[in-house]
């Protein structure tokens, strides 16, 4: 997930996760890891909207209690801070989960027959209670 949320290949945190903005790349240009087929769907805005309204609806709290500043002084403080933050976060967060699902195995992320081979099926068998 570290990679992702870096936006770097989840495979071998060299290439770029994303060809624009929020578009994943088809494949990974350094290690040749297909990316195109992940399905991020609604959980990075959602988790990007959780983050962001964690971070600043305590900072909006604090500053009305300690200077009580015009609704005109919040609104210019916070709508472009939380546009901001908002958009700064995104890619990061799309890339995290992304990784997730790299990490996991999700939606076409599988191992390959050579890395299955390195992974411990005991170990997995765990990991796998641990989620259900």
């Amino acid at each position: 997930m570290w990679k992702g949320f870096r936006c770097r290949c989840p495979r071998c945190n060299n290439g770029k996760l994303f060809s624009s903005y929020l578009k994943v790349a088809q494949e990974c240009p350094s290690c040749g890891q297909a990316l195109h087929h992940h399905r991020a769907d609604d959980a990075p805005p959602y988790f990007t909207m959780f983050i962001v309204g964690h971070l600043l609806v305590p900072l909006v709290f604090w500053v009305e209690r300690v200077w009580k500043p015009d609704l005109s002084i919040h609104a210019a403080l916070w709508l472009p801070s939380a546009i901001l933050l908002t958009l700064w976060l995104l890619p990061m967060v799309k890339g995290a989960i992304v990784g997730l699902q790299w990490a996991i195995g999700m939606h076409g992320f599988g191992l390959s027959d050579e890395e299955s081979s390195l992974v411990d099926p005991e170990a997995l068998e765990q990991d796998g209670a641990r989620f259900k």
